[in-house]
Order: C-alpha cells, then structure tokens, then sequence
C-alpha cells in the first residue's frame, strides 16, 4: 500500500530525504527528475546512504565508499556485498509515496531493524 510521505518539493534535485520510518527509507530525487526508495542504512555498516553522494542512478556510500544501484539495489562498488532493498515510489498531484517492500531488509550488523 502506498503512503504519502512528502511534498517533492521537498527533496531537490540531487538531494536525498529520509523517512523515519523502521527501518529508515531513503528517497532520492536525481538530477534528471526520477525518484527512487531504498532502504537508509548502509548493508556493510552503520550509515545513512541518505547522506551519502548522489550521482544519475547511483548512491555513494559516506562511510566506506560503497556504491548502490538506486535502480535495483544491488552493489556497483565494495565493500558492502548484499544489496540494499528497494521500494516502490509514485508521484501523485506533487507528492511522494512510497510502498514498502516486503522483503527482509540486509541490514548490518548491530543495526536497528
């Protein structure tokens, strides 16, 4: 099921906005205008990919460097092995959605689900 989240004015282009939500979402608007959910926390440790870089479709890492597809959540650059999950995301009337996966989210180590 879909649940508003924000307005997309909200998250600028290039910007990630987190949803407190357990576990975190982070939501990503690109430069190029797509919007894309995944899971917040890193899956190799402890850290929020919401602050991370942003760069097209893919998500750096703040803490090791590890790189993930916003796409399909899957890793493009170690150290984090197990993809992040990802989340379905409609725009409507100027709002983002977003309906959680129902799949278990890979979180590291020690973190919080």
């Amino acid at each position: 099921m879909l649940q508003p989240v924000c307005p997309l004015s909200e998250i600028p282009p290039g910007e990630a906005y987190r949803w407190a939500t357990e576990p975190a979402v982070a939501i990503f608007h690109t430069e190029d205008g797509e919007v894309f959910a995944i899971d917040d926390t890193c899956t190799h440790q402890d850290a929020s990919l919401a602050d991370g870089w942003l760069e097209g479709c893919e998500v750096e890492c703040p803490l090791h460097a590890s790189k993930f597809d916003l796409r399909t959540g899957r890793v493009d650059a170690p150290p984090a092995k197990l993809p992040v999950r990802t989340h379905r995301v409609a725009v409507t009337d100027g709002v983002v959605h977003v309906e959680l996966s129902t799949e278990a989210p890979n979180l590291p180590p020690g973190a919080k689900p």
